[in-house]
């Protein structure tokens, strides 16, 4: 069947290019609906409890995605003229930034003082010029005492400052986050060029939404040519000829063009984990091709006719290859179970373009070759290189069985070294401009991970009464002095600050007022002075029943942040149980999105490796050779493992999925092994040894090429700036490359150990 539906590609074959061509542009046509998704939203599900919460947390007090200007004066003093007056320019300039619905500073902070029965509300600095140098010691006195600023806006040494804009976007256009961080940037060159005397670096929220799609678009520059110049590369050495690479080459990237263009077809937005797919689909699909490209070189090199040769590499390989792509395909939906729903577009994906490049394999590949000249009849390179290691595997089975066997127990103890945890700023490396500037923030300013902490007194005005604001400053100073806390924004220090002016600026009155009418009294007096934008929505909800306390945090693991978390939890529950706190910020996100995603990979894992469990066995016709073919198909990851746990020890969420997604492509190989073995053993009567030498002669050295490509696609994936997708694609490549060594080794050694001893073996 298979030869006759060869003959027909051949005959109709320049109708099979024009076609499969047309499809493609077709399909692809969808790729002009694909846009980059540049909100680290993106990496939660719907129905995630911190995202909901999150969600919660911005609905009932205003939303703080931000852009935080970070000001470093060159002579090092922030409280000088000079410095405070481009404080000044940057923060009224900072205005015009799109959405921006707050901006802060140490220049326009509200600083309130009593005038007899009045609380007068000012800028601190008003005009930098006019300040004398008393004036100067006063303001920086103000400022580095002042709780809302010092280790935020400025840091106590009076070396550093900031000036934040929180910016709320609609959530209705892809251009939204470039939009503020474009004119950020713009203002950033504009003030540099006007006051070199400072610099200025940008960080926030914003900064890293935007930060996703400019990595992605990084990648797309530096690594898709260095992976297309390799592969090509590579098959020319191995093909020694231009036909082949030429026709594989196409192949690839109308399989590439297809999945991109059904992603786009599906609604599907690009994201950094996303924008790895086309590597993927590259590699994997160079793996289909080669199998069918070297057995036909075979065939040219005992003299049979370039069609003939095609028909019967057809036969040879057409059921091994649907298997495989079959298996890989399992795998990468497989991704689907994740938590995180860019990990889901990545799998659906990956899982299309291999589907694609089967299909082209099958159609496009034998048409194309057929109609090209076929250079040369020299059997491919390296082919006595396999022969001689298949020799040395016959021979040291027993050494091969038991030292792999140790080897992979050992590795296999390594598996607990590993701990989960993850920094999501460090998902950008050190080429990243924003990964450097929050790394300067957090180490000269403030940081830039945070959670904010609700609570609610279910009362309308509740927050006035003095008990709570009591209960709010313990909790305050509670969290003031933990070690992992750089500053806490709370509303017990405003009303602390207004009791003392209302009493003349007498600081033994800076303590919270004692009657409740006093504190609401305070609170609104406090509130109609306050000019537009600088109000107290970001602390207060509308009816004044809950209040948000701002954490700034250290630069922490993922382990950190939740213990840190949980030990604030527990300590809420037992000296507040009357109030009822929930917490939520992108630092408890991405804290917990790891651990979720190994629960929910572990059960995707196990379906996938059920499900090709089952096609294996199908395909093998053996329960016997289904159940040998799982060792060397789990193993890999397994040692991987062990290894990462030796070499690292931290596994992050890039990692999580990285078992379910090369459980598929690990298959591969073992797979096409198994079924050059059993042919052997069923079609020719081989004994064991025999069988092993066929499948080493026959498809050794497609094993060999397919396994260096696809590790060294993963290879330039690891490259990405993205560390979700390097940490990824380096693991990747080691289970790869661990599989190889395990398939022609332990397998061919489980094979002779268990082998039956008949002829035309069944089993």
């Amino acid at each position: 069947m298979i030869e006759s539906y060869t003959r027909w590609i051949i005959r109709w074959r320049y109708l099979v290019v024009l076609v499969t061509i047309a499809l493609t542009f077709a399909l692809a046509s969808g790729g002009r609906f694909l846009g980059f998704s540049n909100d680290y939203r993106m990496f939660f599900g719907d129905d995630n409890p911190q995202l909901l919460a999150f969600e919660k947390m911005q609905a009932t007090f205003n939303k703080n995605d931000n852009v935080l200007f970070v000001v470093t004066p060159k002579s090092g003093k922030v409280f000088t003229r000079e410095t405070l007056a481009v404080i000044k320019e940057l923060t009224e300039e900072a205005w015009q930034t799109p959405y921006s619905i707050r901006v802060d500073s140490i220049t326009n902070h509200q600083h309130t003082t009593a005038e007899d029965d009045d609380l007068i509300v000012d800028d601190l600095v008003v005009d930098p010029y006019s300040l004398s140098d008393s004036d100067l010691l006063k303001v920086q006195s103000i400022a580095i005492n002042e709780p809302m600023l010092v280790h935020r806006l400025v840091s106590p040494d009076s070396r550093f400052a900031g000036v934040n804009v929180t910016v709320q976007l609609p959530g209705k256009a892809l251009d939204e986050v470039p939009k503020p961080i474009a004119f950020a940037r713009e203002l950033k060159q504009s003030m540099l060029e006007k006051h070199p005397e400072v610099e200025i670096r940008l960080v926030g929220m914003a900064v890293m939404n935007n930060a996703f799609p400019e990595a992605s678009q990084d990648d797309v520059a530096n690594l898709y040519p260095l992976a297309l110049g390799f592969i090509v590369l590579t098959l020319f050495i191995l093909l020694r000829g231009l036909s082949g690479t030429i026709a594989t080459f196409i192949m690839i990237i109308m399989s590439i063009m297809t999945a991109m263009g059904l992603a786009g077809w599906s609604g599907i937005m690009l994201s950094p984990p996303v924008m790895s797919a086309p590597i993927m689909i590259l590699t994997m699909a160079v793996a289909d091709a080669v199998h069918l490209l070297v057995t036909m070189r075979h065939e040219l090199a005992i003299g049979v006719d370039k069609n003939k040769a095609i028909i019967e590499s057809m036969r040879i390989n057409f059921r091994p290859i649907f298997v495989t792509t079959l298996t890989t395909v399992l795998g990468f939906l497989s991704l689907n179970f994740s938590d995180a729903p860019p990990f889901h577009d990545l799998g659906n994906i990956a899982a299309m373009g291999v589907g694609a490049a089967f299909i082209f394999t099958i159609t496009f590949l034998p048409a194309i070759v057929s109609i090209l000249p076929a250079t040369g009849k020299r059997e491919v390179a390296g082919k006595q290189m396999m022969t001689k290691i298949g020799e040395f595997v016959i021979a040291k089975q027993k050494p091969l069985l038991y030292g792999n066997a140790f080897i992979i127990i050992l590795l296999a103890t390594m598996v607990p070294l590993n701990e989960l945890n993850d920094q999501f700023v460090n998902y950008f490396d050190e080429s990243i401009e924003f990964r450097r500037d929050s790394d300067y923030s957090a180490e000269n300013l403030t940081g830039v991970y945070y959670i904010d902490y609700a609570l609610g007194t279910e009362e309308s005005g509740g927050i006035s009464d003095p008990q709570y604001l009591a209960d709010v400053a313990e909790f305050s100073q509670y969290l003031r002095s933990q070690p992992e806390v750089i500053h806490v924004q709370t509303i017990s220090d405003t009303f602390k600050r207004l009791n003392k002016n209302m009493h003349g600026d007498d600081p033994a009155w800076q303590r919270l007022p004692e009657e409740r009418n006093l504190a609401a009294q305070y609170l609104l007096l406090y509130e109609m002075s306050l000019p537009y934008g600088l109000d107290l929505n970001n602390q207060i909800d509308v009816d004044k029943s809950a209040t948000k306390i701002s954490v700034t945090l250290q630069t922490l693991s993922s382990n950190e942040v939740i213990a840190f978390d949980n030990a604030v939890m527990q300590w809420l529950d037992e000296n507040m149980p009357s109030i009822k706190p929930y917490n939520g910020s992108p630092t408890i996100m991405f804290a917990h999105l790891g651990k979720r995603n190994i629960t929910s990979m572990l059960t995707g894992t196990t379906i996938a490796l059920i499900l090709i469990s089952a096609v294996l066995i199908f395909f093998l016709g053996s329960l016997k050779y289904g159940v040998i073919s799982l060792l060397p198909n789990l193993t890999p990851a397994l040692a991987a493992f062990g290894l990462w746990g030796i070499m690292v020890g931290e596994v992050g969420i890039g990692l999580s999925i990285v078992t379910g997604m090369t459980l598929g492509i690990v298959v591969d190989d073992t797979v096409h092994f198994l079924s050059k073995y059993l042919r052997a053993r069923r079609e020719k009567g081989l004994n064991a040894e025999d069988a092993v030498r066929y499948a080493f002669n026959n498809v050794g050295l497609a094993l060999l090429v397919t396994s260096v490509v696809l590790v060294a696609g993963f290879m330039i994936l690891a490259q990405s700036h993205f560390y979700l997708n390097s940490s990824m694609g380096l693991l990747t490549s080691v289970v790869i490359m661990l599989a190889l060594i395990i398939d022609l080794t332990l397998l061919p050694a489980l094979l002779m150990k268990f082998a039956s001893s008949k002829k035309g073996e069944k089993l």
